[in-house]
C-alpha cells in the first residue's frame, strides 16, 4: 500500500468492497449460473483474486452501526463490469444485495488503491482505529445512540470534572472538583443503577497559594456542599489530578476505547486547563459534554417540547441549557451554589445519569451542607488539610437558616461575602435580629424586646435619618416649617441631641432614638468575620 495518496470527498463512496464480491457469488448461486465454467471465472475464484482488479477504496465508518468499512464507488463497479465485457465478451448485471454504507465522516478521506491481498490486509488492519476515531467523535458530538451505548454496556467509568480559574488569567486554576461513577465495579457488585448519594466518588481541591488572594468578580467562589474541601499546594495540584485519572483509566490503545469517559458541562475550558497543567489523558479516552448531549436529545425530539419558564416561549431549536436549567428541566431543585468546582462536577454527573436513565435515577437531596471553616483571630487557619471554604460563607438564601463561623443564625436574602475581615453586606428585617445578636453576646440595637413601630413617623419619631425637629426637612421631604421657611432647621444644643440619641432601653416609657439601618450596620461591623 503506497504512502502516496490523494484526499477525496466520502460522498458517493458507499459500497463495502467485500460485500460486492459476496453479492455476485450469491447472484450466481441464486440464478444457477455455472460461473466456474466461464472464461472470466479466474476473477471470482476467491476474494484475493477479485481485488486484483486494483480497486480504488477509502475507509469510512457507518453512521448507523459505527463499524468501519473499506468501500468503493458505483463507478468503480461499473468499470469492473465493463472490463469483463470488453475482455471476455460477456455482460454481468448490477446486483442489488451489496452492502450500502452511509459514511459518518464528512471530511475528506485518503484514497487508496488495492492491487493485491497483502495491501488489503494492511488496510483492513486500520479498521479498528478508524472505528474508534469515529466513535470518539460521535460521543463528543453527543450522538444519542453512541452515548446510550456507553451507559448500556455497564463497564465504563464516568469521571465528571470541573475547574474554576481566575477571570484575569485562565491559566491560573483556583480549584478542581470531580465526581466518578465506576459502572463496571458497581455492576460486578450487583448494584445497578448507581445511586448518586451512595455510589459517586467525589472530591474537591483548592490551591493553597490562591486562597483569599484571588477572588473572581463575575463568578464568585462558593463552598463545596458534598464533603470536606482539601487544600493542596500548587506544585501538587497536577499530580493529584493525574493520579485520580490514572486510577480510573485503562491503558492507551489505538484500536479500543478506554474504560474512562471524561464528562463535563461545557468541557472545552476544562480540557484547556488539563493541557495548561500538562496533565496527560490517554488518547483513547472518550469525552462527553453534557450540554452538547442534552442539546442533541432535544434536537432529535427525545426530550419533548420545552418551554422557557421566564418568557413562556417554546425552547428554540439548537439552544443550549445551562447546568442549573438542565437539572431544573427534570424537576431537580438545586439549592446548592453552582460555580463551585466540586458542586458542578457532582451535578454534571447527576445530570448525565438523568439524561440516560431518568426513570431509575434517584435524585439526592441537593441542599448540601455548610462546610466547616477553620479560623482564628489572627487570620485563617487550615486544619488537617481541610480548606476553610475557599474563604467564603453563605448567609441565608433558599435555606431557612444558615450558619456563620461565629454562630449567628439569620434568615435573609442570599448574600455571599468574602472572609476574613469583611463585613457580611446584609440588612435583614430588624424585627428578626434580636435573637441573632444575643447569640453572640452583642446587645441588640433595638433594645430589650423592642420591635419597629407600625405607626407612621412624625416629627417626634425617628425616620430614615433620625429625629426631625420642627423647622427641619421632614421625612416626606417637604422641608417647610416655621411659617413656611424652607430648609431652616432650628438650632439645637449638641449636648441635648446627644442625650436624645441615646438608647434608654425602655426607661421612662420613651422610645429610643436611632436609625435602625445605621445601628445595624455598626453592629454588623463588630461582627466582621475573621
Amino acid at each position: 500500500m503506497s504512502s502516496n495518496f490523494t484526499l477525496v470527498d466520502p460522498q458517493g463512496w458507499e459500497w463495502d468492497l467485500q460485500s460486492v464480491y459476496a453479492a455476485y457469488m450469491g447472484h450466481f448461486q441464486y440464478h444457477n449460473i455455472p460461473w466456474y465454467d466461464r472464461t472470466w471465472a479466474p476473477l471470482f475464484e476467491s476474494f484475493e483474486k477479485f481485488i486484483e482488479f486494483t480497486w480504488p477504496v477509502i475507509v469510512v465508518t457507518d453512521t448507523w452501526t459505527g463499524r468501519a468499512h473499506i468501500v468503493t464507488k458505483t463507478s468503480s463497479i461499473n468499470a469492473f463490469l465493463k472490463m469483463i465485457k470488453t475482455r471476455y465478451g460477456e455482460t454481468l448485471p448490477q446486483v442489488e444485495s451489496m452492502l450500502r454504507i452511509t459514511a459518518f465522516e464528512t471530511a475528506q478521506r485518503p484514497l487508496r488503491h488495492v492491487p493485491d491481498w497483502a495491501t488489503y490486509k494492511k488496510l483492513h488492519a486500520t479498521l479498528p482505529a478508524a472505528a474508534l476515531s469515529a466513535y470518539k467523535a460521535r460521543v463528543r458530538a453527543g450522538e444519542p445512540q453512541a452515548v446510550q451505548k456507553l451507559w448500556d454496556s455497564k463497564d465504563k467509568a464516568f469521571l465528571a470534572i470541573d475547574f474554576e480559574w481566575s477571570e484575569r488569567n485562565a491559566a491560573t486554576c483556583l480549584e478542581w472538583g470531580y465526581a466518578a461513577m465506576r459502572c463496571g465495579h458497581l455492576d460486578a457488585a450487583g448494584v445497578w443503577p448507581p445511586v448518586p448519594d451512595k455510589h459517586y466518588r467525589k472530591g474537591h481541591y483548592v490551591v493553597a497559594e490562591y486562597i483569599d488572594k484571588i477572588h473572581n468578580k463575575h463568578f464568585r467562589n462558593f463552598p463545596w456542599e458534598f464533603g470536606d474541601t482539601q487544600v493542596v499546594g500548587k506544585a501538587k495540584f497536577p499530580e493529584i489530578i493525574s493520579a485520580l485519572i490514572s486510577s480510573l483509566a485503562s491503558p492507551d490503545s489505538e484500536t479500543t476505547a478506554n474504560n474512562l469517559v471524561l464528562v463535563a458541562h461545557g468541557i472545552n475550558g476544562d480540557l484547556d486547563r488539563l493541557s495548561d497543567l500538562k496533565i496527560k489523558v490517554p488518547n483513547n479516552v472518550l469525552i462527553l459534554d453534557t450540554a452538547v448531549f442534552e442539546r442533541q436529545l432535544f434536537s432529535t425530539g427525545r426530550r419533548g417540547l420545552m418551554t422557557d419558564a421566564n418568557t413562556g416561549k417554546a425552547r428554540g431549536h439548537g439552544s443550549t441549557l445551562s447546568l442549573g436549567n438542565m437539572l431544573l428541566s427534570f424537576g431537580v431543585d438545586v439549592q446548592c451554589q453552582l460555580h463551585n468546582a466540586g458542586n458542578d462536577a457532582f451535578l454534571a454527573l447527576l445530570g448525565l445519569q438523568l439524561l440516560l436513565d431518568p426513570e431509575n435515577t434517584t435524585i439526592p437531596p441537593l441542599r448540601g451542607r455548610s462546610a466547616n471553616i477553620a479560623h482564628a483571630h489572627s487570620g485563617m487557619a487550615v486544619a488537617a488539610g481541610v480548606a476553610p471554604n475557599m474563604g467564603f460563607v453563605r448567609v441565608g438564601g433558599m435555606r431557612p437558616v444558615s450558619h456563620s463561623p461565629v454562630g449567628v443564625c439569620i434568615t435573609a436574602p442570599a448574600v455571599v461575602a468574602p472572609v476574613p475581615g469583611m463585613v457580611i453586606p446584609i440588612v435583614p428585617d430588624p424585627s428578626r435580629m434580636s435573637y441573632a445578636f444575643a447569640a453572640v453576646g452583642v446587645p441588640s440595637p433595638l433594645g430589650s424586646g423592642s420591635t419597629p413601630s407600625p405607626r407612621e413617623r412624625t416629627t417626634s419619631t425617628p425616620g430614615p435619618g433620625g429625629f426631625f425637629e420642627k423647622g427641619s426637612r421632614n421625612s416626606s421631604g417637604s422641608g417647610v416649617a416655621n411659617g413656611g421657611a424652607k430648609n431652616s432647621p432650628r438650632k439645637s444644643d449638641p449636648a441635648k441631641l446627644a442625650v436624645q440619641s441615646q438608647t434608654l432601653n425602655g426607661k421612662g416609657g420613651r422610645r429610643s432614638s436611632f436609625n435602625p439601618e445605621t445601628m445595624l450596620k455598626k453592629s454588623m461591623d463588630n461582627l466582621a468575620i475573621r
